[in-house]
């Protein structure tokens, strides 16, 4: 072996050991449903802070935002950001307190309390599906790295075939490896390794970025020549047009990915339905001793949020110049692999070990914790109500590490699906996959939270039911996913009217969210439910 090939694999093994062997450590003691799911509320909040962070930047995050810094250039993506911090303090003052008040570890029996077992299981199987896909889509973008490093070591791009396989095998031992410490360990396992991972990750990415920056002949000047220089545009945009007025001229908002309006409506809505309906994000807040420290988690996590997009976002960038002035004939064609292609081919031995280190820091951090939580929700909203009634703790926690072992196995099939997907269709933006994802469903289910929040007497089964499919339609037709499916097959099923924009993913959620609450408020709850946020009667442990 290559005696650099066998420093940044030392680095890479350590890492595993590590990782591995803090999140068995730290996770031992598993006695009952309580320790997996919430750690018995003894986690410092800046423990959770790292979490959070953790969780969001994923594999996918690591490679799509540089991707999509060096597909458009520019800082537009950061306008996202802005909702995130707005969304956060209206999940810390709507959403926290209650979770907490009743004491739930699936934040989906709330919905049970204030609406019924049906809203409750409607939510429930949707988070499942969605964060299934959703975190299957992330798991392959870590492997890249691996793939991009065989054609490295062997000299020659491999074929579509030999790619998948390879994609297939990484992702394997991606899951192999958290289930792991996941299934053994519970949430405490995953939040002290996502602190150790988030570290990783960002001092990874700072560290590329200066070596980016100082290997640009010319520093900042040429960057500035080279790009053409930065103005207001390379952050805000409006998508709206001068030349045209009324309807038609705000209508092209909706229909550019990246404006400040998407950054502080859309994006607002986005994170209310990931942060504060979604049982990957909300069940390690849980896991603070107090509503005050999970509040303060929170909220840090969304400032933090503005630097690490602008430092991934810079990677993007400063890799166009970089490979504006050291042309290399072999650069992928796909955005997305560009970092990872700079990772093995620019960096020096050992920092480039530290590197994939953080991809897989990465992957591990959001796959660990959604996994951890798949199988708490299905535990708590299926097994114990429905498949065992009765029972023990005993059983629940042997449930609960059995579905992490079937949710890991699910995963890794997405992940190869979504692989192939990538491998025919080279183009295809990951971070996008991602986040649309989220879009058709989520938005239905924040509708839903939100009506039972903000109201006392307002929604039912069937009303928030029927509700969250109409939110759905809605949404399906504003992103134009029917006729998007019938060019599968070479069919078109309807001309979209001129003055309807095909929206992009920002806004999805704000509108299915927005459909849905309409709808189900217009339905009466009936007398058992009639509960708000302050007159939650606290649940038994």
């Amino acid at each position: 072996m290559d005696s650099r090939l066998a420093i940044d694999s030392a680095v890479l093994l350590l890492y595993f050991v590590l990782i591995v062997s803090i999140g068995l450590y730290m996770g031992r003691k598993e006695e009952n449903l309580k320790d997996f799911a919430l750690g018995g509320r003894q986690i410092p909040w800046w423990a959770v802070l790292a979490s959070l962070i953790a969780a969001e930047t994923s594999a996918g995050t690591f490679f799509g935002t540089p991707g999509e810094g060096f597909a458009l250039r520019n800082y537009t993506y950061l306008q996202l950001a802005l909702g995130t911090i707005i969304a956060r303090i209206l999940v810390s003052y709507i959403f926290i307190k209650p979770y907490y008040d009743y004491k739930v570890y699936s934040i989906y029996e709330y919905l049970t309390a204030r609406f019924g077992v049906p809203t409750k299981n409607a939510a429930s199987a949707v988070f499942l599906f969605t964060r299934l896909l959703a975190s299957g889509t992330r798991l392959y973008a870590a492997a890249i790295a691996l793939a991009l490093a065989y054609e490295m070591i062997r000299g020659v791009q491999p074929g579509q075939k030999e790619t998948l396989f390879i994609y297939i095998g990484s992702t394997v031992a991606i899951v192999i490896l958290t289930a792991i410490y996941t299934t053994l360990g519970g949430i405490k396992a995953v939040i002290w390794t996502d602190f150790i991972q988030a570290s990783i990750m960002i001092g990874s990415a700072l560290i590329a970025l200066g070596l980016l920056y100082f290997a640009i002949p010319g520093g900042f000047h040429q960057i500035v020549q080279l790009h053409g220089g930065f103005g207001v545009s390379d952050f805000f945009t409006t998508g709206l047009d001068p030349a045209k007025h009324g309807w038609s001229k705000w209508k092209g908002m909706f229909a550019v990915e990246y404006t400040i309006f998407a950054g502080l409506i859309g994006s607002t809505f986005m994170t209310m339905a990931t942060h504060g309906t979604d049982q990957d994000m909300v069940q390690r807040m849980l896991t603070a001793p107090d509503i005050r420290r999970s509040r303060r988690s929170l909220i840090m996590s969304g400032l933090a949020d503005i630097p690490i997009a602008f430092t991934f976002l810079s990677i993007g960038v400063l890799l166009w110049v970089f490979y504006q002035t050291h042309q290399d004939p072999a650069l992928p064609k796909t955005p997305n692999e560009i970092f990872c292609h700079y990772i093995l081919y620019e960096m020096p031995v050992g920092l480039r070990g530290l590197l994939i280190a953080g991809i897989f820091a990465t992957a591990m951090g959001s796959l660990s914790t959604a996994i951890n939580a798949l199988a708490t929700s299905f535990t708590r909203d299926w097994y114990e109500p429905y498949i065992n009634p009765a029972s023990t703790s005993e059983q629940s926690l042997r449930a609960v590490r059995w579905a992490t072992v079937w949710f890991s196995v699910l995963m890794i099939f997405v992940a190869s699906t979504t692989a192939y997907l990538v491998i025919v269709h080279p183009n295809v933006r990951i971070i996008l996959i991602v986040i649309s994802i989220y879009g058709y469903t989520y938005g239905s289910v924040l509708g839903v939270f939100l009506a039972g929040m903000l109201t006392k007497s307002r929604g039912n089964n069937f009303g928030n039911i029927a509700a969250m499919i109409i939110g759905f339609i809605v949404v399906a037709i504003l992103s134009g996913l029917p006729n998007n499916i019938a060019e599968i097959f070479d069919g078109k099923l309807y001309t979209q009217p001129t003055w309807l924009p095909l929206m992009k993913f920002p806004w999805w959620i704000c509108f299915g969210t927005i459909v849905t609450f309409t709808v189900a408020v217009l339905f009466k709850t009936g007398p058992g439910h009639r509960l708000s946020t302050s007159e939650l009667v606290p649940g038994s442990e």
